[in-house]
């Protein structure tokens, strides 16, 4: 059965898509912890991250990396934290955070983000790529 990941990469649901390639998909979280927090998935439908072949999973952190680079120019944050729990939606995917400081890591404060509030950060993080 195709994740919910596997339905916006197939474009049968809609998201907030910041950076795309043929492997990796990168779109804000509709429920941030903080305004910024984006879901790096692999398109390819794998369930645990160290399932992942050594490439794909090289590759992952290597796109995380150009997204989160992007994310910490935008929203200013001292650093952009980095959660893989795999637990939420069987299908591997990274969460960059924008932090402060540990207190920032709370998942419980999550809350549903506004759309136009999303489109906007969109395009701001999309200025530093």
């Amino acid at each position: 059965m195709a994740s919910v990941f596997t339905q916006i990469v197939n474009g049968d649901i809609p998201c907030h898509k910041i950076l795309e390639d043929d492997q990796y998909l990168a779109f804000l979280d509709i429920n941030p912890i903080r305004p910024g927090h984006t879901l790096v998935i692999t398109k390819r439908q794998i369930d645990y991250i160290f399932d992942l072949g050594d490439n794909l999973l090289s590759g992952l952190m290597i796109f995380s990396k150009k997204v989160g680079t992007a994310i910490k120019k935008a929203t200013y944050c001292q650093r952009v934290g980095v959660v893989v729990a795999g637990y939420e939606v069987p299908h591997t995917h990274v969460h960059l955070i924008p932090t402060n400081s540990m207190s920032d890591f709370n998942f419980a404060l999550s809350q549903q983000a506004d759309q136009g509030e999303l489109a906007a950060m969109v395009t701001k993080i999309q200025e530093y790529l």
